[in-house]
């Protein structure tokens, strides 16, 4: 339906001019009466047209609309819009949630002009969490209307989430130089936002287990691995000049290889973190264990203790399924450093504006070096806790107990179980 063409000759609510009154009925209240046209009103609106074609207005110029109280001021812009000029009215809205308003009520009385005005103008503006459920509610109302609407609210295709997920753990992972003054906020956001996207999506699972994406994510956590490596190498220079920022550099390079471990972890990738930070293990220790720095870089020590603690999980609990050979290394490269490392934070706590780790984490961690103990071969196993009760004394965590239960009762009924199995296998060529 067109609008009509008659808004230089009629205004809205002109008394001199009008043939009939509009009233929108509220319950109880006083009725608030509109000079209208009849003209104005059928060529604009089915239902004002369907009333007039039904209603002599010379015996009763009068229609009354019952209208939800809430509705109320939306029914009277829809009222008054009718009369404004195609090009004007859309420049007549100032919130969504008044385009929002006036489109219900334009769907209610049939003032298609008036509708379409409404969505174009919802379309081309930015709307809150609550705006998008009344636009979600009253789009379910307008059929093939509803479309530019709803293009902003279904979900992106695969392809779409795709070259998101990608471009965010790029910028996530500092693949992207150079850097503007502000990207370290960025890098958080997008941080942020990748691991929303992840949680619990069954549509972002399809993306995470792309070959692409996998590509990607790897490459991102070789970026910050070598970053690290290099911020290691320069951390002597750099801590002569500023304490300080030398370590909140470092804290930084191991905040984001912490990120993006948890995200490995859950997108099933945790072998890829696990084998790369073996493989800089005993660099990073050479360089943080130095006795330039004996008494400084707690943060750092501590947050090292951290990272560690998400590869022993993972390797611990079988996620990660690894040689007993590179276990075994793995154990004894990073035991002494957790069990020195955490006894001098243990002393230091004392100064209560000192560092301190998590219990939680801590029992974590014990409980995962626990269970890498239980699955090592015998012999390994017994050099670990060998040199566990050597320090005893020294060093009370981790509490390796319960493995060295389990291992002198493995080792009292081994052979034992082996021969009578072995014997039983007819299998003489085997000897223990």
């Amino acid at each position: 339906m067109e609008p009509a063409k008659l808004d230089e000759v009629y205004k809205f609510d002109d008394h001199t001019t009008s043939d009939v009154r509009v009233c929108f009925k509220l319950i109880d209240e006083q009725p608030e009466w509109f000079s209208c046209h009849s003209s104005v009103l059928s060529q604009n609106s089915k239902y004002f047209a369907d009333w007039l074609g039904q209603n002599d207005v010379s015996s009763n110029n009068c229609i009354e609309i019952e209208c939800p109280r809430a509705e109320y001021d939306h029914y009277v812009k829809m009222l008054k819009s009718i009369y404004l000029p195609r090009e004007s009215l859309i420049d007549s809205f100032d919130s969504v949630k008044s385009a929002v308003g006036v489109l219900r009520a334009s769907r209610s009385l049939g003032c298609e002009f008036v509708t379409k005005s409404c969505i174009q103008y919802i379309e081309a503006s930015s709307w809150d969490e609550m705006e998008e459920e009344e636009i979600l509610e009253v789009a379910q109302t307008l059929g093939s209307d509803a479309v530019p609407l709803l293009a902003r609210l279904q979900a992106p295709s695969a392809d779409a989430a795709k070259n998101v997920f990608i471009s965010a753990i790029r910028f996530a992972t500092c693949m992207e130089a150079p850097f503007p003054p502000f990207s370290d906020d960025l890098k958080t956001s997008a941080q942020e936002q990748i691991d929303f996207m992840i949680h619990d999506d069954d549509d972002t699972a399809l993306v995470t287990t792309d070959e692409d994406v996998k590509s990607v994510v790897r490459e991102g956590l070789r970026k910050l691995l070598s970053a690290l490596r290099t911020g290691l190498d320069l951390l002597s220079t750099e801590f002569d000049q500023s304490h300080h920022q030398a370590e909140q550099r470092i804290l930084c390079s191991l905040a984001d290889i912490d990120w993006i471990a948890s995200l490995l972890g859950k997108i099933e990738m945790m072998h890829d973190f696990v084998s790369g930070w073996l493989k800089i293990s005993d660099h990073v220790l050479s360089v943080v264990q130095d006795k330039k720095y004996t008494s400084d870089l707690w943060a750092v020590k501590a947050k090292l203790i951290e990272v560690t603690g998400k590869a022993l999980d993972a390797v611990g609990y079988g996620s990660v399924v690894l040689p007993s050979s590179s276990r075994v290394h793995f154990l004894k490269t990073w035991l002494p450093y957790i069990q020195m490392t955490k006894r001098l934070l243990d002393e230091n706590s004392k100064d209560e504006t000192s560092l301190q780790m998590d219990s939680d984490s801590y029992q974590n961690i014990e409980s995962a070096i626990v269970s890498m103990v239980l699955a090592l071969p015998s012999d390994d196993q017994a050099d670990i806790l060998s040199e566990w009760m050597k320090k005893a004394e020294q060093f009370r965590y981790p509490d390796l107990t319960e493995a060295f239960e389990v291992w002198c009762y493995r080792s009292k009924t081994a052979k034992r179980r082996l021969v009578g199995g072995l014997n039983g296998a007819n299998n003489p060529t085997v000897s223990l």
